[in-house]
């Protein structure tokens, strides 16, 4: 059978697969971000390469919106819930306070050195004020840096889109002729929505999981996807603001007792890899890199101005009323990356007709991947310098559960990291409720049944079997044993 069209295009997306996934261990090695690999490789594939044309801003608007979802699902899943209640109220205030010093200052220096209107000015602002999730999680999940300054930035980025796209939007459509009240109404009303049906989606998600026992390991990572998938596009249906919802109901499933949440957390991290891969490719692919020389100069100043003015003052402003030295503040000035966020929303203006959208395209095409380049690496550096940094902390522990369906239990399975406080501890000093039981041990790759009086050591794995109304009881007493050591109280929940 000859190749037809079907099969030349999967041919093609598997073999740009291929590259692409190849491309994220030279980048790696080379030092240089994904992002721009990525958008370069769009650029090679597109018009002015080997001759790939796409210049249908419509659906680039809509798989990239959908690319974002799946980006923050991650981002959510992998988020504590402790760590984000932390960050929370200062993230809160960069997503707010932070959002509009910097739309204002970038759309200033637009409408002063570019000579654009203020509806355009204003809308490179609103593309431009957004950190990257996609970029934060990959880039300062890899640095050892302060633990509040990574929850900061990374909560950060997982809040500060929603009110952007909303900026965006509204921009572009004229608001619909609304005033300044309707419009800050506007703003709550799909903010509060989307938190709202956000944790109403994840509890919901949560129960469900909690109370059917599929029949395929590989059908929890799917229902947990849905259940996110729900929260957006149902919110959105509504008029709410569905990254508000997939974000939070991400964060609320993450921080479930997920059965199988290794392979969930690994299919969530498979997939958001696709989609960043995916969105890159097609942004590389609708640029016309006939236009973009003339959009360097200007892309420049306005990277200046929103790096070394618009970023920092906003920053300043917006944690002013929390606690933290200048060099943290300094570090969350300097780690406000952009990605494929602001190039993303370049395509709502584009679809609704906005004059002179494309230069606005370009503009921010140009000045992400720039900035990037010039950016990214130098994070380690500035870290050092400010002395933001910390040494790297191995895992201590690691539980993963498997449903048991036929006895209404789970089987945990854990690993003792380097400086657990389970070391040394005999098995019946973990003193777990009755009918829990250590059935297995694996050191130094060989199985055996313990007793009571076995004494646990690092590199331990152990399979625990625990009543499925206990597994939550069991988890926390193994942490804080973990933790505190076999010493540690018990107190039966």
């Amino acid at each position: 059978m000859g190749g037809d069209a079907t099969t030349t295009a999967l041919l093609a997306g598997a073999l740009v697969l291929v590259a692409a996934v190849t491309a994220v261990r030279l980048s790696t090695r080379l030092g240089l971000p994904t992002l721009l690999v990525y958008l370069g490789l769009g650029v090679l594939l597109g018009e002015s390469g080997l001759g790939v044309r796409f210049d249908d801003a419509r659906l680039a608007h809509d798989l990239g919106f959908v690319a974002l979802v799946v980006i923050l699902v991650e981002g959510g899943l992998t988020t504590r819930w402790a760590d984000l209640r932390r960050a929370l109220p200062r993230a809160a205030s960069l997503s707010t306070v932070g959002i509009g010093v910097s739309v204002g200052i970038v759309a200033f220096a637009a409408r002063a050195i570019l000579g654009w209107d203020w509806t355009l000015a204003l809308l490179l602002g609103a593309v431009l004020a957004p950190t990257d999730a996609a970029a934060v999680f990959a880039t300062l999940r890899g640095l050892p840096v302060r633990e509040r300054i990574v929850q900061t930035l990374e909560a950060e980025s997982g809040t500060n889109d929603p009110l952007s796209v909303i900026l965006v939007v509204g921009l572009s459509t004229g608001w619909h002729g609304g005033g300044p009240v309707a419009v800050v109404a506007d703003i709550g009303y799909e903010i509060a929505i989307g938190a709202l049906l956000g944790v109403a989606v994840g509890w919901a998600g949560r129960a469900y999981l909690d109370r059917v026992a599929l029949p395929a390991s590989g059908l929890y990572p799917l229902t947990v996807i849905a259940f996110a998938m729900v929260a957006y596009a149902g919110t959105a249906y509504v008029g709410g603001s569905g990254f508000v919802a997939v974000y939070v109901a991400a964060v609320v499933l993450g921080n479930s007792p997920l059965r199988h949440r290794a392979a969930t957390l690994g299919f969530a991290e498979g997939l958001a890899w696709l989609a960043q891969i995916g969105l890159f490719v097609m942004l590389g692919l609708l640029a016309s890199p006939g236009r973009l020389g003339g959009a360097v100069l200007p892309a420049l100043a306005i990277g200046l101005v929103l790096t070394l003015v618009a970023r920092p003052l906003s920053v300043l402003l917006a944690l002013a009323p929390f606690r933290g030295g200048w060099a943290e503040k300094s570090f969350v000035a300097w780690a406000g990356l952009r990605g494929a966020v602001p190039i993303v929303l370049t395509t709502v203006p584009l679809t609704e007709g906005v004059p002179r959208a494309d230069d606005l395209f370009d503009v921010v095409f140009v000045l992400v991947a720039v900035f990037t380049l010039l950016h990214s690496p130098t994070l380690g550096v500035v870290g050092r310098r400010l002395r933001v940094t910390t040494e790297p902390r191995p895992r201590d522990l690691t539980l993963e559960a498997a449903p048991l369906g036929a006895l209404d239990a789970d089987m945990l399975h854990l690993a003792i990291g380097p400086r657990s406080g389970l070391n040394g501890a005999e098995v019946w000093e973990l003193r777990l409720p009755p009918k829990t039981a250590v059935t297995l041990v694996v050191r130094d790759g060989e199985s055996f049944v313990p007793d009571r009086w076995t004494r646990l050591r690092h590199g331990d794995e152990l399979l625990v079997i625990v009543p499925h109304a206990q597994r939550g009881a069991v988890e926390r007493r193994l942490r804080r044993v973990s933790r505190d050591g076999p010493l540690e109280g018990w107190r039966r929940r």
